[in-house]
């Protein structure tokens, strides 16, 4: 008995203390990641001529694995290679690249929850979350072997008898995407399903602090390409610091430069590309605001709410960081939401029933810290919350503050949550608008003259307009992107995939005749 509870003892000991890698090494092991030597540059080749980059698990703050990055030389190679491969696929018929593209969708649909557990590992996002994040990436290559059949343009009468006239949408050649660490699989899905079956190339530089995520991916779309005879460079991958992102962003090769990040940084990504007259996609700073009015189901609002702030530890472009309620009805929703509050489970993102998981790195913490001094500098109050809890973790956090207030015109990447009130949905529509970001946005209520208000001319000026939803959540049917400093780009459905298009105006002339435009006569 004495030998058989040791040996349990020491099973225990070794699964708890074992590091993140050994813990889940079948996870790595099929996914082709290993503990180090991991090369994160891939342009038809695997390779990394840069600094080695660890990929670091939040919870722990422990070195997951290493990476050799890559650097401005393999970024150079990689263009070339990628331009390269980019002229085989656009001969393609776009049907047929529609079909590649559902082999990359079954490649991720086999492998979605290792994928997942990748994500949650690096990222620090609950398990459910990093599996949707795959899922979402599976979804944008269905709707894109949709668009395969129907990229079209339009035919357009002609004021001249015997002309033809019709818009042709034809590649822009290399789409360089850079991606953000709170979805680092997501939003080069979104970017690269829609680029390639318009007939582009890409080249991926991820985030540097999630690089395993680039790398997983990056080898299952290899393996798809190789098995449909196409050149494996067509997605390349190059991972590094801000160098390789700012060479990016400078190089005349890449067509076009998705970017999500930082307004700050976004602005000077768009005056560089905008600079060599370069195409940009940028999906920048949210500071989202929930509208709550005083006719609304206040139990649908709360749960919305809950998510919406909480979800992602705080770390969605779209988490909504303003609650603007009408004053009839705030004291009923805060005793809700602290309630709430309350019950949310922090932890380990793998651990089941933990709804908030770490925030991504220290310094995030450090922002959540001097987000809340400036709270109470400011004179606002701290309702529920306002602790770090040791290591990435933090308690999510409500405060009670005015909308003129300073803190409340930045958005910091955290789980605070800014309360505040209105008394007309006017003035809860001017609330919302008076931010330099305009990303999403949301208004709980049942009555119809409020919605139309709310979508119209005089309402919210975000590119996400919600009734009765969070401002997350986004669908991939529909454009997903802002206004203002939030970037103007648009990415996944709607007809977002004309970004990634050299727009043609073809006029054909078959009369035998020459006669002008608008009647000119010049004989």
């Amino acid at each position: 008995m004495f030998r058989q509870t040791r040996a349990i003892a020491s099973r225990f000991y070794r699964a708890r203390y074992l590091s993140t890698f050994e813990r889940h090494r079948d996870t790595f092991d099929r996914l082709g990641i290993s503990k180090a030597g991991n090369k994160g540059v891939f342009d038809g080749e695997w390779k990394g001529s840069g600094s080695i980059i660890p990929a670091v698990n939040p919870v722990n703050n422990e070195v997951i694995a290493e990476v050799v990055s890559g650097s401005t030389n393999d970024l150079d190679v990689a263009l070339d290679r990628v331009s390269e491969a980019q002229k085989q696929w656009r001969e393609l018929t776009v049907p047929k690249r529609g079909q590649v593209l559902l082999a990359m969708r079954d490649a991720l649909v086999k492998n979605l929850e290792p994928l997942g557990k990748v994500v949650s590992l690096e990222m620090g996002k609950i398990l459910p979350e990093g599996i949707g994040e795959i899922q979402e990436y599976v979804d944008i290559l269905e709707y894109a072997l949709g668009l395969s059949r129907m990229l079209n343009g339009q035919v357009i009468p002609s004021e001249r008898p015997g002309h033809y006239m019709l818009e042709t949408w034809n590649p822009l050649g290399t789409v360089g995407v850079i991606s953000a660490f709170n979805f680092p699989v997501a939003v080069y899905g979104w970017n690269s399903a829609i680029a390639l079956v318009a007939g582009n190339g890409v080249l991926w530089k991820p985030a540097p602090t999630t690089p395993l995520c680039s790398i997983a991916i990056t080898r299952l779309l290899e393996k798809t390409l190789r098995e449909h005879q196409l050149p494996p460079a067509l997605c390349s991958l190059v991972t590094g610091g801000n160098e390789v992102g700012s060479a990016l962003a400078s190089d005349p090769r890449a067509d076009l430069v998705s970017f999500t990040g930082s307004t700050k940084v976004g602005r000077e990504v768009g005056k560089v590309v905008q600079g060599r007259f370069g195409k940009s996609i940028l999906e920048l700073g949210g500071n989202n605001a929930l509208i709550v009015m005083d006719d609304c189901d206040i139990d649908l609002a709360a749960r919305a709410i809950l998510f919406a702030a909480v979800g992602t530890a705080g770390q969605r472009c779209t988490t909504t960081r303003r609650l603007i309620v009408h004053e009839s009805v705030y004291d009923k929703l805060m005793d809700k939401l602290v309630k709430a509050y309350s019950q949310v489970k922090i932890g380990d993102p793998l651990e089941a029933g933990v709804l908030c998981g770490p925030l991504h790195t220290s310094a995030a913490v450090e922002a959540y810290k001097d987000t809340l001094e400036k709270v109470k500098q400011e004179g606002g109050e701290i309702l529920y919350g306002g602790e770090a809890l040791g290591g990435n973790f933090v308690k999510p956090t409500l405060t009670r503050v005015k909308p003129d207030m300073q803190v409340v015109q930045n958005e910091a990447f955290v789980p605070i949550l800014h309360t505040m009130t209105f008394k007309t949905l006017d003035e809860a529509i001017s609330i919302n608008n008076n931010v330099a970001q305009g990303l999403s946005s949301s208004l709980f209520t049942n009555k119809p003259e409020n919605i139309f208000k709310w979508i119209g001319p005089a309402g919210s000026d975000c590119g996400i307009i919600n009734v009765n939803i969070p401002t997350n959540g986004a669908e991939i049917g529909g454009a997903f992107g802002g206004e203002k400093a939030t970037g103007g780009g648009r990415e996944s459905g709607s007809d977002a995939w004309k970004q990634y298009c050299r727009r043609g105006t073809c006029t054909i002339n078959y009369s035998g005749a020459l006669p002008l435009a608008q009647g000119i006569s010049f004989e």
